[in-house]
């Protein structure tokens, strides 16, 4: 009895294999879609509305869907007439920098030591978790009643200024504490402090410790083992919670009219009175703008360390 031998190649192989990587597809689609539908939506729509009517024309009644760029024009009105001096509009947005930079430093300052104590001084992993939730504890609560509690605390009559007084260290209430520049960076710092701490001490933990180790070893001094190794290793983290804390700060008006005593502009304030007078695209276009100076920003954090490919 002979036996034939089918030597025809098996093209069932290929197709196989082609339908199992069409169903791998498929399936990451399926998974990333509801996320990607929903960051569509609630993001890349509105943000594609707001550019569409900062270009719109507007009146004191109305908005006139006409190509116009009358909301930046009026945004920036008398600002290269009047140079050198500064228009209204670039020392508010100035003023915005301004604060969110103090915010900044004093935010990772405070943040990376912070971070620092629970990451290398912290050896139990149980009392780091204890410790890390403990700082959300003040988040149980809305940020305006966190705002609203430094009042009684900076104002006049308020317990600083008693203390102070009582101690002889001052004749007469200290009036910069309330309703100045101090107390909005002490606000914003009070609430957006968290945001610096976490994500540089999620990279701090990843650090091996035998690195430092070694750095002692090889005689380094506890500066230069910090300065060597762990920021550099701790960059990712310091980029991202700058990101936090910038992006919020910079949009922020609640806080700064508040601990400002409505005597200190914001660029977000500008954007809230627009929206007050019923001038959408003024506002639209003075959102775009910020939004850009920030974008700007964060662009120039990124090329400090490429956050993607450290995490």
């Amino acid at each position: 009895m002979a036996v034939t031998i089918d030597n025809t190649p098996d093209t069932l192989a290929p197709a196989a294999s082609g339908l199992r990587k069409i169903a791998v597809r498929s399936i990451a689609w399926l998974q990333a879609g509801p996320m990607m539908l929903v960051f569509a939506l609630f993001f890349l729509l509105p943000l594609v509305l707001v550019v569409i009517v900062s270009v719109w024309d507007y009146n004191e009644y109305e908005m006139i869907p006409a190509f116009s760029f009358r909301g930046y024009t009026d945004t920036f009105e008398g600002c290269v007439a009047n140079l050198p001096e500064l228009c209204t509009i670039l020392k508010t947005y100035l003023k915005t920098l301004k604060l969110c930079l103090l915010t900044w430093g004093l935010t990772l300052l405070i943040g990376f030591w912070v971070a620092y104590f629970l990451a290398f001084h912290v050896r139990s992993k149980t009392w780091q978790i204890v410790l890390s939730l403990l700082c959300t504890i003040p988040f149980w609560t809305s940020n305006v009643i966190r705002m609203i509690a430094w009042i009684p605390l900076l104002g006049r009559n308020g317990l600083v200024n008693q203390g102070l007084i009582g101690a002889g260290v001052v004749n007469k209430p200290v009036e910069w504490l309330l309703f100045s520049e101090f107390s909005v960076v002490l606000a914003l710092v009070h609430l957006f402090t968290f945001f610096m701490v976490v994500p540089i001490f999620n990279s701090m933990i990843r650090i091996d410790k035998r690195l430092i180790e070694a750095a002692y070893d090889a005689g380094a001094s506890g500066w230069q083992t910090l300065v060597n190794i762990i920021i550099p290793l701790a960059k990712p983290g310091i980029v991202i919670g700058s990101i936090f804390v910038i992006t919020i700060v910079m949009g922020d008006f609640v806080t700064i009219g508040v601990m400002g005593g409505q005597q200190i502009a914001s660029a977000g304030k500008i954007i809230e009175s627009r929206l007050s007078a019923l001038q959408f695209p003024a506002a639209a276009a003075n959102a775009v703008i910020l939004l850009g100076i920030t974008v700007l920003i964060i662009s120039a954090l990124t090329r400090i360390v490429d956050v993607r490919k450290e995490l």
